[in-house]
């Protein structure tokens, strides 16, 4: 009989998984990261985006995220967000498919890709200066339905792509995918940076409140559960946002806040100009 370690070892041929994922010592699990990743793999350009079967599991998965998500959004979400949200109309039971997301989805000008997992982030970030969005389609481990320390479909979807039919963000995804194109090594980390504390994490004031735009935040609970409460909150600088490292498997720590969504466009937009 094979020992847990060789039975992951085995199953390990396309996803690699850090030793604190929840998924790592689960073999059902990683063998199913890799299925899914080997559709990705087996896309072609021109071809119909691969369609995956999610079990009952991974619908559950996504329903009862959408059910803690979903009121949350209400409160601490900001209002371009919620219109755009509003227009992509995700189900909310069962999980979408990347084809049938990108018929709404093109009018835009964006479309959804499918990879088989995390990707450099100058390869991420170019390519959306073409209008592509690179998506993962696997479901997160489900023993923690609300946490994840890697992009998964959830995040892909309602933190995304939900954001990509407001022209401000598709206008800003553009930038950064231009200037991640023709970064230096040295330029490229300050741009991933920014990106994450403005795109994926970023705080605005609207109304009087404190509201998010950011798809890793509008995809988690436990981060808009606390991001007034616990995070260090900072006026967005972009020299302190594009030298602080992050960690991805952790809430984050420090958020950075813009007095307003237009500010927040404004000044995005023209630091990009300057990478």
């Amino acid at each position: 009989m094979k020992t847990l370690s060789e039975v992951l070892a085995q199953e390990d041929e396309i996803v690699r998984l850090d030793p604190d994922h929840p998924g790592f010592k689960d073999p059902v699990y990683r063998k199913r990261r890799n299925e899914i990743a080997r559709l990705a793999l087996s896309c072609k350009e021109g071809d119909p985006l691969p369609r995956v079967d999610y079990t009952a599991e991974e619908q559950a998965v996504w329903a009862m995220t959408w059910e803690r998500l979903g009121p949350l959004h209400e409160t601490r979400a900001c209002r371009p967000w919620l219109e755009s949200s509003r227009v992509l109309s995700l189900d909310r039971a069962r999980v979408p498919q990347l084809e049938d997301v990108n018929v709404t989805l093109s009018r835009s000008g964006f479309r959804m890709l499918p990879v088989a997992g995390l990707i450099s982030g100058r390869g991420f970030l170019s390519a959306m200066a073409q209008g592509v969005f690179l998506s993962t389609q696997y479901m997160r481990h489900h023993s923690v339905p609300f946490y994840t320390p890697e992009p998964d479909v959830i995040h892909e979807l309602v933190g995304h792509a939900a954001s990509l039919f407001h022209p401000d963000i598709v206008r800003l995804s553009r930038l950064f995918g231009q200037a991640a194109r023709e970064a230096s090594e040295a330029a490229m980390r300050r741009l991933e940076l920014v990106y994450w504390y403005t795109l994926e994490f970023g705080l605005v004031e609207e109304g009087g409140a404190l509201r998010t735009y950011g798809a890793g935040m509008l995809s988690s609970f436990g981060e808009m559960e606390r991001m007034t409460t616990e995070a260090e909150l900072r006026p967005l600088d972009f020299d302190a946002a594009s030298a602080l490292p992050y960690d991805p498997t952790r809430y984050q720590p420090v958020l950075f806040v813009s007095p307003s969504w237009d500010r927040m466009v404004g000044d995005v937009s023209d630091w990009l100009k300057t990478v």
